[in-house]
This record gives structure tokens, C-alpha cells and sequence, in this order.
């Protein structure tokens, strides 16, 4: 397997490491000369392009920022593409543009996955993210001994573009779980109830998440906020839920609300803050 990674960020340069550190040979590519850098460092090769990378490459990881991005990189190395590569888009992008580049797949004969991820920075660098995944079964197959490595858990819930509608959707959930968990923090504390005391009586019943369960523990409670994702990235995420929604002619009224929260209600915590500050918004101060 010649397995490349376009987009060495947090997300991106984990894998890479994970990958090198359990016999992969990695070839890498990111604008910033700095990261390039640090992936030399670390054991990688380094290509002067991401369409060089394409060339030398038969697996290509994306871990890119947003749709757009992925659409220019796309358009970039789509001449220097071999037939028969299999490219797995682990970014947080849109199910339309993964539809769109596994239609240029087929004309072009190469495979495109989408298959953002779960987890964030750390779970990256641990090789213990979760993968969704949509596409063809037997490209991800492919990718199997690559996604043991960066993964502990996949689940594939459909066809092309599915993995990023089923991220979108969880992301929706985590948005709108860090703000009901706050409020019910607030309302616990109001009643004489310590926030310890109420998360584990929480965690024991029918309200518990992932949010109750892991970001209040762990960067919460004790006033860490370094989870590695920010409030900027999260906010792009609940624009990406009412997008899709519009799109699809579904009605988000309860979301429409906690959304408003992130998107414009809680501007005096920064697009750079940690994502789980969200806690931080109390407008009455209570």
C-alpha cells in the first residue's frame, strides 16, 4: 500500500504518526512548510505537491478543513490520480461534494470515500478514532489495515455521502447536548447540587451522553478546556446541520434554537476558544 495524507494538521499529522509508527511508509503533503517540516521529522516523505502525492500514492487520506478545500484539492491532483486509487475524505465536509467527487471517481477510475471522524486531536494521535463511513465496500476494504491502525471503531451507514450525513447529524447531537448539559449544571447547582454530584447521578440515568459522560469530566469540570477543537470549528458544524437541512426540506425547530446559541448568541466567547466554552454562555448569569 502506497498511502499518502493531504492535510497534516491536528487530525491529519496524528495519522500520519500513528501510521509511520506501526510500518507504514507515509508520504505527506501540507502548504505549511512548517508541518511539512515536523512530518520529515517524524519519519515521513515528503512531496513537493499534493498532485506529486497523487501520483506516488494508490491510498490517499484527505484531512482537509472544510468542502471547499476539498473540492480545490480535488481539482488539483484529479490529472494525477492513477486508476485503481482509493481516496478517503476524513474531513468534516458536506455528503453532496463526497457524492460529486465519487461521481468523478467513476468517470476517472479511482474510489472516493468519505469517512470523517470522531475523537478529535488526541484520539488521532492514540489511533483511537471512529470512522463513518459511506462508499464502496470493497475500496474500504481496501483501506482496512490502514483503518485498524488509525481507527477503534468504523461503521459504515451507507453509500457516498452518508458518512458525512451521519457526522453532520453527531455533531448536531454534541452541539446541542454542551449546551442542555450546562443549563442542567446551572439548574442543579441553583437546587444545592454539586456539578460532580448531578454528572454521575446523570451518567447512572436515561440522560447521559457522550457529552455528560466524557467533555465534563474531561475538559470541564476542572477547567481544561484543551479538547484541541475549537469553537470556530464547531460553529461551522451547526451551520453544516441547518444547511443540510434546508437543503433537504427538513424541519430543525428545536435545533434551530440551540443553534442561534452557538451562531449568535455566545460571540464573547472566540471563533479560537475551545468548543466545550459553549458552557460558558449564561446570559442572565444565573
Amino acid at each position: 500500500m502506497r498511502l499518502g495524507i493531504i492535510g497534516c494538521g491536528n487530525m491529519g499529522g496524528g495519522m500520519a504518526s500513528q501510521l509511520g509508527k506501526n510500518g507504514f511508509e507515509v508520504t505527506c503533503f501540507d502548504p505549511i512548510p512548517e508541518i511539512s517540516s515536523r512530518m520529515a521529522t517524524l519519519g515521513a516523505t515528503t512531496a513537493a505537491s499534493a498532485g506529486a502525492l497523487a501520483k506516488a500514492c494508490d491510498v490517499i487520506i484527505l484531512s482537509l478543513p472544510k468542502a471547499a478545500v476539498v473540492e480545490a484539492v480535488m481539482a488539483e491532483i484529479l490529472p494525477d490520480i492513477q486508476a485503481g486509487t482509493v481516496i478517503l475524505d476524513a474531513s468534516t465536509s458536506e455528503p453532496a461534494t463526497s457524492q460529486a467527487m465519487c461521481a468523478k471517481g467513476a468517470e476517472h477510475g479511482f474510489a472516493f470515500v468519505d469517512g470523517p471522524v470522531s475523537g478529535g486531536p488526541e484520539a488521532a494521535n492514540a489511533g483511537t478514532m471512529t470512522m463513518l463511513l459511506g462508499g464502496d465496500a470493497d475500496a474500504i476494504e481496501t483501506m482496512r489495515p490502514a483503518l485498524d491502525i488509525i481507527t477503534s471503531k468504523t461503521v459504515k451507514v451507507g453509500d457516498s455521502g452518508a458518512g458525512h450525513a451521519a457526522k453532520i447529524a453527531n455533531n448536531m447531537l454534541c452541539a446541542a447536548n454542551l449546551v442542555l448539559v450546562g443549563e442542567a449544571i446551572r439548574l442543579g447547582q441553583a437546587a444545592g447540587v454539586s456539578p460532580a454530584d448531578l454528572l454521575e447521578g446523570i451518567n447512572a440515568g436515561s440522560g447521559r451522553s457522550g457529552v455528560s459522560e466524557v467533555n465534563f469530566p474531561k475538559w470541564v469540570l476542572n477547567d481544561a478546556f484543551d479538547s484541541g477543537f475549537t469553537m470556530g470549528l464547531m460553529r461551522k458544524d451547526v451551520g453544516l446541520a441547518l444547511d443540510l437541512a434546508k437543503n433537504s426540506g427538513v424541519d430543525l425547530c428545536g435545533f434551530e434554537q440551540i443553534a442561534n446559541i452557538w451562531l449568535n448568541a455566545s460571540t464573547d466567547i472566540s471563533d479560537s476558544d475551545d468548543f466545550n466554552a459553549i458552557v460558558k454562555h449564561n446570559p442572565k448569569g444565573v
